[in-house]
């Protein structure tokens, strides 16, 4: 299993802007095939130099990963966190 992490710090950091994030992040679930979970958790104790929001992914194999961040429904999320985005962190590892 291929487990992706993603670490997103928005520009405007206002808790109503983290959690339509959130919202927008979580809409992907159910809609591609590949995906096989999703998970977006926010910041519990916020600070400049944190992160606003975790995001984990998980699927098969890179290969449906590669599924995944070519389909519409996620290029049509990315383009939204893409214009909110402050700057990003990743990790992707395989779980065995």
């Amino acid at each position: 299993m291929i487990v992706n992490h993603v670490l997103l710090k928005l520009k405007n950091r206002e808790r109503d802007n983290i959690k339509k994030a959130q919202e927008v992040l979580l809409g992907l679930k159910g809609k591609i095939e590949v995906l096989l979970d999703i998970q977006v958790e926010t910041n519990i104790r916020p600070s400049d130099s944190s992160y606003d929001l975790l995001l984990i992914t998980k699927f098969a194999s890179l290969e449906n990963m590669n599924v995944y961040l070519s389909h519409p429904a996620h290029l049509e999320v990315a383009k939204y966190i893409g214009s909110v985005l402050d700057t990003q962190a990743s990790l992707c590892y395989e779980m065995k």
